[in-house]
């Protein structure tokens, strides 16, 4: 119960936000959500070992974020000048072996990974309207949701049994079959200047997309030893688990729809 009472209260809020304000304050919301994933996900890869500066990183993410739909400064801008914070951070440190570039690598991907996307997303809506953004989020939660009973009722075998046990091949293919379809018929009101079959196809690939994202952060929570990225949201975890697709799918529909 509580974690459909969760469900429930996000989806309505995400909606309103959507409905009722312009692309500025769904920026300042879309920086909130950065905010707390990179704290999610800096405490992850800290767990792991890596030592990620969390300032500058923090920053660059943010700014990532901002620049996307409001491209005043190119992003890959900001993602260069952390890189040489990062690497001036890792010379001083008295830290060294492997451990060095890990720390690096992770903090050039961090903007990449959690600000490009969400300010993505903001830009989506800034330049397509709301249509697009409910377009693209209900075709994630129906490949979620898609994936999630049908690998329930059918799921025999494991998908990647080494990151995440629960996901099933047939919980998979339930998102196939789901998610183009859902694109296809919602895209013609949503999105009437894409060619349908180009919609199935990105309705395809999503699937495959949002799976990954789902993987990726997996695999890093089970580096860390941690089930989940944390207890903000009750009966779902962190702000990470219920993003982790998201983050991997809205480039692409981003891309498409420009």
């Amino acid at each position: 119960m509580t974690r459909i009472l969760s469900a429930l209260a996000m989806a309505a809020l995400t909606l309103a936000v959507l409905w009722s304000l312009p692309p500025t304050a769904l920026l300042a919301m879309a920086l909130a959500v950065t905010a707390a994933a990179f704290r999610e996900w800096h405490r992850m890869v800290t767990a792991t070992g890596a030592a990620m500066p969390f300032w500058p990183t923090l920053v660059a993410t943010l700014l990532t974020c901002a620049m996307v739909p409001y491209p005043h400064v190119s992003p890959l801008l900001v993602v260069w000048a952390l890189f040489l914070v990062t690497a001036l951070v890792v010379l001083r440190s008295p830290v060294t072996g492997p451990a060095t570039l890990t720390s690096v690598a992770v903090a050039v991907l961090t903007p990449l990974y959690i600000g490009w996307p969400l300010g993505a997303l903001v830009a989506l809506h800034a330049g397509r309207g709301r249509d697009a953004v409910f377009l693209l989020l209900a075709t994630v939660v129906a490949s979620d949701s898609a994936q999630y009973y049908v690998g329930r009722t059918f799921g025999r075998h494991a998908l990647a049994p080494a990151r995440s046990p629960k996901k099933t091949i047939e919980g998979a293919l339930g998102g196939v079959v789901v998610a183009p379809l859902v694109l296809m018929t919602l895209g013609r009101m949503w999105a009437p200047d894409v060619a349908t079959p180009v919609l199935g196809l990105v309705g395809l690939l999503m699937v495959v997309a949002g799976i990954t994202g789902d993987l990726f952060e997996s695999m890093i929570k089970r580096a860390a030893g941690m089930k989940d990225s944390s207890t903000l949201i009750p009966g779902h975890g962190g702000v990470l688990d219920r993003i982790d697709a998201l983050l991997f799918t809205v480039p692409l529909l981003y891309w498409v729809l420009r």
